[in-house]
């Protein structure tokens, strides 16, 4: 048990090592978005092509104007380059998609569940709660969706 704790500790040295800069501080990223918001970038002149390095993450749409639209998807840090007609890179940064600030966390042993609470509390679709309280709250999301495309019919 001890050699695992050893071995542990050792990979987590290794990994803080691995994201920090050379005076041992974590490197802030470029970009940071809101998981589920979207942040405007202003776009380097001539880009032909976006490439977003885990598309899980983050999405990039590019739009008229030389902007691009980047959306959180899911949680975590990704890489966005741009290159021109030729294939040079025009810009490369680095996106981190983060939690909202605006929820309380419940945590009901191992499961949790997420609120939005601003200014009551009401229930959060949020990558990583419970499954039944995921289910459950995106099943009353499609539901009121439906209804206001007109495509459930009431009852």
């Amino acid at each position: 048990m001890r050699l695992f704790s050893v071995r542990l500790f050792a990979l987590c040295f290794l990994a803080a090592a691995a994201i920090s800069g050379p005076s041992g501080t974590v490197q802030a990223a470029d970009i940071t978005v809101v998981l589920d918001q979207a942040r405007l970038v202003k776009l380097p002149d001539r880009v032909a092509t976006i490439v977003v390095g885990n598309p899980v993450i983050a999405d990039a749409a590019v739009q008229s104007g030389g902007w691009m639209v980047i959306t959180g998807k899911g949680y975590g840090l990704t890489n966005i380059v741009a290159l021109d007609r030729s294939g040079a890179v025009l810009m490369e940064k680095s996106i981190e998609v983060q939690a909202p600030q605006d929820v309380v966390v419940v945590y009901r042993g191992v499961e949790r569940d997420t609120y939005s609470c601003t200014p009551e509390c009401s229930r959060r679709l949020t990558l990583g709660d419970g499954n039944a309280f995921f289910e459950l709250v995106a099943g009353q999301i499609t539901a009121r969706n439906g209804l206001a495309a007109g495509s459930v019919q009431s009852r």
